[in-house]
Parts: C-alpha cells; sequence; structure tokens
C-alpha cells in the first residue's frame, strides 16, 4: 500500500512560480510510474506530468510544457512539480498520483494510488 501527499500549493500572481511535493509512503519500485493530474472548478481532471522512478525522460501535457518539470528524489520518496511562469489557467486542485508497474511514463492511465490534492491559485 502507499500512500501519497501533496504539499506546496499556494496562492501565487500570474508569472510566479511555485514547487509542489508529492511525499509517497510505502515502497516505491522502479517499476512505478509518478504522475501529476489537475482539476480545475467545472472540469474533469486532467494529465500534468509523469516521471518513472526508474528515471528517464518526463512526460508532460502540451499545456504545460516548457513551464513545469517533474522530478523526483528517490533517497526522500518525494516526487516534486516546479511550475514557472503560471497562468490563471493554470487554477486547479493538483493530486500526485502511482501506477505500480508502469510500462512507460506514457502509461497514465489507471493510476492505483492518490493523493488528496494541493490548491494552487493563479491571480491576474
Amino acid at each position: 500500500q502507499v500512500q501519497l501527499v501533496e504539499s506546496g500549493g499556494g496562492l501565487v500572481q500570474a508569472g510566479g512560480s511555485l514547487r509542489l511535493s508529492c511525499a509517497a509512503s510505502g515502497r516505491i519500485f522502479s517499476s512505478y510510474v509518478m504522475g501529476w493530474f489537475r482539476q480545475a472548478p467545472g472540469k474533469e481532471r486532467e494529465f500534468v506530468a509523469a516521471i518513472k522512478w526508474s528515471g528517464g525522460n518526463p512526460y508532460y501535457a502540451d499545456s504545460v510544457k516548457g513551464r513545469f518539470t517533474i522530478s523526483r528524489d528517490n533517497a526522500k520518496n518525494t516526487v516534486y512539480l516546479q511550475m514557472n511562469s503560471l497562468k490563471p489557467e493554470d487554477t486547479a486542485v493538483y493530486y500526485c498520483a502511482a501506477k505500480p508497474y508502469g510500462s512507460s511514463v506514457y502509461d497514465t492511465e489507471g493510476m492505483a494510488y492518490w493523493g488528496k490534492g494541493t490548491l494552487v491559485t493563479v491571480s491576474s
């Protein structure tokens, strides 16, 4: 069983930056795919970024490519999402998720474990 706890959300002005953290408890194996998703008010949850616990190139949604960076610290069992050049449309609850035995970093359907989310609000 894996538990995920997000932190780092808050209020920021457009153009600003935030770094989200996702602390994982339990054993994370190299086969895990770790991801960030978000859900804006009145919208469906959408994929943001993913990375394999074993490393390799990350995967991003087109809407955040070039602005967001996902990374992981295996020693700390933590995944990060560095968000730069934030826009009001980035306002959402951001969720960390994990999938055991992901075939690749693109295998982001059916994430098995989810955190409770952290709210990011970007003011214009």
